[in-house]
């Protein structure tokens, strides 16, 4: 393309008696011929840069006296070809529009942090039990069906200061293959002041995959068919049985179960491109959020707090009648317990689940505590991460991980974040 257009230029320029309709070769240089010939013809507009009449012939032939000019052929401009030098006449060149995205940022809010942004101190470790120790960040990503997955967990600016090991736990696993798999994405805070919380976390990952793993066919057909009942109730029994072990897990270690407990967050999406049901379930703090069409919303289940005794109109009998007699006496007597009932257990987290239907440009993002907080605390964070995750394309694993970090004042809890971007 490019040498025909400098064809095309040169016979501008030269006219069809120098180059004769491309078929005679330009003369060689030298010095110009006794006879003057034929006056070269010029396109109208000014002389394209890098390019003159002298160079052709060696000089530009003068017009004999009296001579009359022939008019100029009009022909339209010509791009010039490569290597010239750009004139005050030459076409602009595109610009290409680039849609503007923020730049990535250390903190937002009122001031700096008190911690520094970066790993200060490293855990503890046991020569002879290395299999505990737990890494600063976990990165991960994925893309299945009509969705793309970021998922990070990222140790606090607080342990991080002390040199604990992160209390939260990551897992990201796909199960089956094609249309039929199943991922899953699961995350764990290991209770508070407790010196084996990444134990229990890692541990509450690892077995809620596990029974997911085990059941993944009959799940993913109960997404796809949107059973919503049926996975409800699945999924519970699935929760129940993972952190059942934990407790079991607790009592071989002498430990209180509430010394050796996590909250458990979990994810599932299908890789049929059809299919935009997306669960999740778990127990514990944290935060669900949606961001569609430029806005945040907070998408966590509520769950009833009903504590104490039953309400009237739900089963109990009134204390009086209406005349004010009492039915019951309480006499102040504790009640020992039954040596044939056993031992109560400490109360369970209440179980959360939802199942909604994805909308094209959607991000759906689950996290823990230590990003929850923040984002429902901070406005700032959350007009910060919409700029950032309203393009059209997924961030990519650096760029997300550097988002997930973006600090906030009074907020120093493990961050455990997982986003998927609907295509």
């Amino acid at each position: 393309m490019v040498e025909q257009g400098g064809d095309r230029f040169l016979s501008g320029w030269c006219g069809s008696s120098l180059l004769g309709g491309g078929e005679e070769p330009l003369p060689p240089w030298g010095p110009p011929p006794a006879e003057p010939p034929t006056p070269a013809t010029f396109p109208p507009g000014p002389t394209p840069p890098g390019f003159h009449a002298e160079s052709l012939r060696g000089r530009t032939p003068k017009e004999p006296p009296g001579a009359a000019v022939p008019p100029r052929p009009t022909a339209p401009p010509h791009p010039a070809p490569p290597g010239a030098a750009a004139s005050e006449d030459a076409l602009p060149e595109p610009v290409l529009t680039v849609p503007h995205q923020p730049p990535p940022v250390d903190h937002v809010g009122s001031g700096p942090p008190t911690y520094d942004a970066e790993p200060t101190a490293l855990p503890p470790a046991d020569p002879d039990d290395l299999d505990d120790l737990v890494a600063d960040t976990v990165l991960d990503g994925a893309r299945y069906g009509a969705s793309t997955l970021r998922a990070a967990s990222v140790r606090g600016d607080s342990a991080r200061f002390r040199g604990e090991p992160r209390r939260d736990s990551l897992l990201t696993a796909r199960f089956g293959a094609g249309e039929h798999a199943l991922v899953l994405v699961a995350m764990a805070t290991g209770a508070r002041a407790t010196p084996g919380a990444h134990r229990a976390a890692a541990e509450a990952c690892r077995w809620i995959g596990r029974a997911v793993g085990r059941s993944h066919a009959r799940l993913a057909e109960d997404i796809r068919a949107a059973r919503r009942g049926d996975l409800k109730s699945g999924l519970h029994r699935l929760t129940d049985r993972s952190l059942g072990k934990l407790r079991a897990s607790a009592a071989e270690q002498g430990i209180e179960p509430e010394e050796y407990t996590a909250g458990l967050r979990c994810l599932l999406l299908t890789g049929d491109p059809e299919c935009r049901t997306r669960v999740f379930f778990g127990v514990g703090d944290g935060g669900l959020f949606r961001l569609r069409d430029g806005e945040w919303q907070d998408i966590e289940p509520r769950v009833a707090e009903t504590t104490g005794e039953a309400v009237v109109g739900f089963g109990s009998l009134p204390h009086e009648t209406p005349e004010g007699d009492r039915l019951t006496m309480d006499l102040g007597i504790t009640t020992p317990p039954s040596p044939y009932e056993p031992a109560p257990e400490p109360p369970r987290e209440p179980f959360r689940f939802r199942a909604s239907v994805a909308r094209p440009g959607d991000t759906l993002l689950l996290c823990t505590g230590g990003l929850a907080e923040p984002l429902r605390g901070e406005p700032q964070l959350c007009e910060h991460l919409t700029e950032r995750w309203s393009a059209a394309e997924p961030p990519g694993l650096a760029a997300f991980l550097a988002d997930t970090q973006v600090r906030v004042k009074g907020y120093a809890d493990d961050r455990t974040v997982a986003a998927v971007w609907e295509a």
